[in-house]
């Protein structure tokens, strides 16, 4: 009991989450940037970087969540909740950089408007997670709870809406793209961008499971 008595309890991780969010958000509205003005090498440059400051400044907070995890006794929910949450969140950053890298890499050359469709899906995917996330402290009121819930379930419909976006958009690109080459990189960018959506879905997955234990 004494043991217990001299580590801490709680900690700041709901304020953390809420922080990791926020970059989230960032980094997705910096990446959109990123490709409406993908033609004007200057800002292009400007908002990738943005998108790496926001995925290292969230790989901060990450790392922080781990290190309170062993140094807290007692935690505002479970303790594999908070762990599979944080590095779910984490991922949504990483594939948001990751696209952003695999454009440089490939020297894409153009944005097509299917590009620009599952971006701005992803964008919105990424700012309801930040919603749910900022949700996650009042979740002993039920209105609340009902609210958070209401949330992952707008982002599971618009995960289902970028899969209908990239089926589209592949089918349109291998039918018109005469260039095998762009056809390859077009391919992995689509596949990218809806991956971000997925990784959305599995933050609002496991945030409907936290809502329904803990409220």
């Amino acid at each position: 009991m004494i043991f217990g008595k001299l580590l801490p309890k709680d900690g700041n991780f709901f304020q953390l989450f809420n922080e990791h969010g926020n970059y989230i958000v960032e980094g997705s509205r910096a990446f959109l940037s990123m490709v409406q003005y993908y033609n004007a090498p200057d800002l292009r440059e400007k908002y990738a970087s943005e998108v790496d400051a926001a995925e290292r400044n969230a790989d901060r907070i990450t790392a922080e969540v781990n290190r309170l995890l062993h140094r807290t006794f007692i935690t505002p929910i479970d303790r594999e909740q908070i762990h599979s949450l944080i590095n779910a969140m984490d991922d949504i950053l990483d594939l948001l950089q990751d696209s952003s890298e695999v454009m440089a890499l490939y020297d894409v050359q153009r944005m097509t408007d299917d590009v620009q469709r599952l971006t701005e899906i992803s964008v919105k995917c990424c700012e309801r997670v930040q919603s749910a996330v900022a949700l996650l402290p009042r979740l002993n009121d039920a209105e609340v709870a009902e609210s958070a819930l209401k949330t992952c379930e707008e982002i599971d419909r618009l995960e289902s809406d970028a899969d209908r976006v990239m089926r589209s958009a592949m089918s349109r690109l291998f039918r018109e793209e005469q260039d095998t080459r762009e056809l390859i990189k077009l391919k992995a960018i689509y596949e990218h961008l809806e991956s971000i959506s997925d990784r959305c879905e599995d933050v609002a997955n496991l945030i409907e499971g936290i809502v329904l234990e803990n409220s």
